[in-house]
């Protein structure tokens, strides 16, 4: 029997991405799962039928003075009305070298008070595709 130390609570939040994930755009749905002992980091999972699952990550934890510039369309597609109504979170991509780096060319956008969300590209930003995560 497991004590309650041991036992590994997840917070599950149901997200709708209308327009999918770039090379997933037939999966809609996805659960964003936090568990306590992988903070900072995030599981954007498909939560029935596929085993397919995305690390992701605030981008706070890798870049403090990360500010993507969403254009109009993106800001009315997901009704955000102020940018605290803006969840981003960005992919992880781990190596096998054991190195991994984050996509902050593609966010992935969440309106907080409707759980819908997006990937958009920035298009006009210097953020990297493949910008590496320091080890703390």
């Amino acid at each position: 029997m497991s004590s309650v130390a041991e036992i590994d609570i997840a917070k599950t939040l149901q997200v709708q991405l209308p327009l999918g994930l770039l090379g997933f755009e037939r999966i809609k749905t996805y659960s964003l799962v936090t568990k306590p002992d992988q903070e900072p980091f995030l599981w954007l999972s498909v939560p029935e039928g596929e085993d397919l699952a995305f690390l992701v990550v605030p981008p706070s934890f890798v870049l403090p003075d990360y500010a993507p510039d969403l254009c109009d369309e993106d800001v009315d597609f997901l009704e955000i009305r102020n940018p605290n109504d803006a969840m981003v979170l960005n992919i992880v991509t781990l190596r096998s070298d054991g190195s991994a780096t984050v996509n902050l060319k593609g966010p992935i956008v969440i309106n907080r008070h409707t759980m819908i969300g997006k990937q958009v590209v920035l298009s006009q930003s210097a953020y990297a595709i493949k910008h590496p995560i320091r080890s703390a």
